[in-house]
């Protein structure tokens, strides 16, 4: 089974023992208590001079929905200057219309701002009415990867619409999450034949 094995964390500590533990590439994030924000410049920095496989970093200003104002727009623009001035492989956002779709102009722009960097939509697609549309949307617009449950609380649940989201991606490269652990990989992966996969135990418990 040769797929992406993405950890997610939080601290400094967590960076180190998910490569030491084989984990592929990190998604960095700070307060994973409100499924992750932006974390701070100093520790991107830290981790980007310490680790030896790739680094995408969340780019959300504040906890709750995915619609933001003009303002907070403006703030993960200037977030993902940080990172590209840092020199990460990636940077993970999204954001969504009152109507429970993508805001495909919002991403655009973003997308734009953040080249030549990887892009990943994190799970605002899950959010939405009808996420296999938005996977077409998004081929549009030149993203890299796509973080999602398939609408569901776990990747488990969710795996009938993740397999139909993987089947259609094309280029994309599908990031299947929810409780995917060391323990259950191989079996969600029998479900699903996803690329990727993502979770705080995906190469096991992180201190």
């Amino acid at each position: 089974m040769k797929v992406i094995l993405e950890a997610c964390v939080e601290t400094f500590g967590q960076c180190v023992q998910a490569e030491q533990n084989g984990a592929n590439r990190i998604e960095l994030c700070a307060d994973l208590a409100n499924d992750g924000l932006t974390p701070p410049k100093a520790l991107i920095q830290q981790t980007k001079e310490k680790l030896n496989i790739p680094i995408r970093v969340m780019i959300r200003p504040r906890p709750g929905d995915f619609i933001y104002s003009e303002s907070e727009l403006k703030e993960m623009k200037s977030s993902i200057r940080v990172c590209k001035e840092i020199g990460v492989e990636g940077v993970v956002f999204g954001v969504c219309t009152k109507d429970n779709e993508l805001d495909i102009r919002a991403l655009s722009a973003l997308v734009e701002e953040s080249r030549p960097l990887k892009v990943t939509i994190h799970k605002a697609i899950d959010a939405c009415i009808d996420p296999l549309a938005e996977v077409e949307k998004l081929k549009t617009i030149g993203v890299d990867s796509i973080l999602t449950s398939g609408k569901a609380g776990t990747a488990r649940e969710g795996s009938d619409l993740l397999r139909k989201m993987v089947e259609i991606s094309g280029n994309i490269e599908i990031v299947a999450c929810g409780k995917v652990t060391n323990e259950n990989l191989s079996e969600i992966d029998q479900l699903i034949s996803a690329p990727a996969y993502h979770g705080k135990k995906i190469v096991g418990n992180l201190d």
